[in-house]
């Protein structure tokens, strides 16, 4: 099976590849020490098409599925780059796709396709309810005249905000105390950043141990037109879960090109590194972490099959995008402890970038949704025990 999805799309896999040897360890590791953005190289991406898979051609893309994405992302990581740059597009534009009216479509799809806008942030997680979103705070009440919502509230961990023009916003317009159930009430906002930003949204950059641009957001009388509005008022949670399973795919194609990079390189090392007369990877205790590193990035990438395989079905895949990726954040995370171990000191030098990577990998375990949120996912929709929440 493995074998036959390597060939179905070796061809992207050879593009993707041939492309990302332009922006090679040295382009990556000067962007980090910088604290930049890979322009450049999301520049690339999306002029050869690959950051609008997902978008069918009557709307400008390329009219590809979530397994074809996957790959895309998947080959971005294990060249030694960090798709955390620019996958939001990937999932985010889905919501719009599902639920967006034709004339929004219309609009935005084929300027996202073009690169004109970008569409990499979403507004959704808030201080004070992390992944209670149910419990969100910002709240956008409908003007009097009945054309524009206002919005007040905070977000934060939103990313990519710096380096995108369009934002896709949820909002309580009901308050929890009035609807039925405590999933409706919210509503999905496309935000145009520019226009926000001066009038209404506050950015306030978060520093954090990756170079993944994130920031905290604070809404002041922030007013979005009425037509901004995506698919119906009341109905933006059940809009965004649409698109989570996506997310949560893709994330673990992420990991599993990163695992492959780990193993790549430890295992290049390991093989030319030469102590008391023999390679290093002649040992036992060397040799076994980096092949039990290997199983696990190769068992997971048949679970990312699975949950491609029925998204792009469109059937449900919630169970097999939760443990796609917990399987390849974990997988990921142990080839990195492997590569940095078996590098010894030279794993923490920057010229070596297992550092880079090994911060890079170690997000997954936490964000965008942590494993133990997964395994409470488990427990609960498929082994029937009580919520745990």
């Amino acid at each position: 099976m493995r074998q036959q999805e390597t060939d179905e799309y070796q061809d992207i896999r050879d593009a993707v590849r041939a492309l990302c040897t332009g922006f090679p360890d040295e382009y990556h590791r000067k962007v980090d020490e910088e604290r930049g953005y890979p322009e450049a190289c999301v520049d690339a991406l999306t002029k050869a098409g690959w950051l609008a898979a997902m978008i069918p051609a009557e709307y400008g893309g390329s009219g590809l599925g979530l397994s074809e994405a996957s790959v895309v992302m998947e080959e971005i990581n294990r060249s030694g780059g960090n798709s955390g740059a620019c996958h939001g597009q990937m999932y985010n534009m889905g919501t719009l796709l599902r639920h967006g009216s034709e004339a929004q479509k219309r609009l935005y799809l084929p300027k996202i396709a073009s690169g004109e806008w970008r569409l990499q942030s979403m507004g959704v997680t808030e201080p004070s309810t992390g992944t209670d979103t149910t419990r969100i705070k910002t709240v956008a009440v409908r003007s009097a005249s009945g054309d524009r919502y206002v919005v007040n509230g905070q977000k934060v961990w939103i990313s990519r905000i710096q380096h995108s023009e369009w934002m896709i916003l949820l909002a309580r317009t009901t308050p929890i105390a009035e609807v039925a159930k405590k999933t409706e009430g919210m509503s999905i906002f496309m935000v145009d950043l520019r226009e926000a930003e001066r009038h209404g949204m506050t950015v306030r950059p978060i520093a954090n141990m990756v170079n993944h641009e994130t920031n905290e957001l604070f809404f002041e009388d922030l007013e979005i037109p009425a037509e901004n509005l995506i698919g119906v008022e009341g109905q933006g949670f059940r809009y965004i879960l649409d698109g989570l399973n996506a997310e949560r795919t893709l994330i673990a194609a992420e990991c599993i090109g990163d695992g492959h990079w780990f193993i790549d390189r430890v295992t290049k090392y390991v093989g030319e590194r030469v102590v008391f007369g023999r390679p290093i990877g002649q040992n036992q205790g060397v040799q076994f972490p980096i092949a039990e590193s290997y199983i696990e990035v190769e068992a997971a990438d048949l679970m990312r099959w699975q949950a491609c395989e029925r998204f792009d079905a469109n059937q449900p895949c919630g169970a097999q995008a939760n443990m796609a990726k917990y399987l390849a954040a974990k997988a990921s995370w142990e080839a990195a402890n492997a590569c940095i171990q078996f590098h010894g000191g030279f794993g923490f030098a920057n010229e070596y970038d297992v550092e880079r990577k090994f911060r890079e990998t170690r997000l997954y375990q936490v964000a965008p949704i942590s494993t133990n949120l997964i395994l409470s996912y488990v427990a609960e929709h498929l082994l029937r025990l009580p919520r745990s929440f």
